[in-house]
């Protein structure tokens, strides 16, 4: 059954007999990636117990790297330290933040209930982005969880919750005691780790 906590965010991914049409991403409308993601997202949440979260990640790996800038979200994420940061530890914490966003996903899309995704609608901000509106509808009477996806040159760059709950804000503010601790190294340990825990 699919299980959301209220800080933490959704994100991860891929192979799948819906792909984005042959297409990058940038090429298809905001609403259209996000639909394909979302396409995905149920037929792993539909064969989760047989894929296992091994293979839950595998199937979502492919979609999310061309659906995600994992490498802008993770320097989002990171801050004004991330410019601190050699290309090895740079290149290094990127790899293992995707990992990790990824098998988060994995791990939290686990089941499947007859839930649904709605797009909600399209709303462009001055900048240039665009936020892309939908709900992850329940069944049992549960409420709707609300998601808008931030879409800067044809890729998502950071998921609200709830409509307003910025998942990269929530992990800066974590990702800074960490990188307090021991600098990119220790941030990349601890998401390797966090990772492994997921993935078993």
């Amino acid at each position: 059954m699919f299980m959301l906590s209220r800080r933490t965010a959704l994100m991860g991914l891929p192979l799948l007999s819906l792909p984005l049409s042959g297409l990058p991403a940038r090429a298809q409308s905001p609403a259209a990636v996000i639909e394909t993601f979302h396409a995905t997202l149920l037929d792993i949440m539909r064969n989760a117990q047989r894929l296992g979260p091994r293979g839950r990640y595998d199937r979502l790996a492919p979609v999310m790297s061309q659906v995600f800038d994992l490498a802008a979200m993770t320097r989002i994420s990171v801050g004004p330290p991330w410019t601190g940061f050699s290309p090895t530890e740079q290149q290094a914490l990127t790899e293992a933040f995707s990992r990790w966003s990824i098998a988060t996903y994995a791990a939290r899309f686990d089941g499947f209930a007859g839930e649904t995704f709605t797009t909600q609608g399209v709303q462009s901000l001055p900048n240039n982005d665009q936020l892309v509106r939908s709900t992850l509808n329940r069944t049992g009477g549960q409420d709707p969880v609300v998601l808008s996806y931030l879409v800067r040159n044809g890729h998502v760059v950071d998921v609200y919750l709830t409509g307003t709950i910025s998942e990269l804000a929530s992990r800066r503010s974590e990702f800074a005691g960490l990188i307090r601790e021991g600098g990119a190294t220790r941030l990349t340990q601890e998401l390797t780790r966090r990772a492994n825990t997921l993935l078993g």
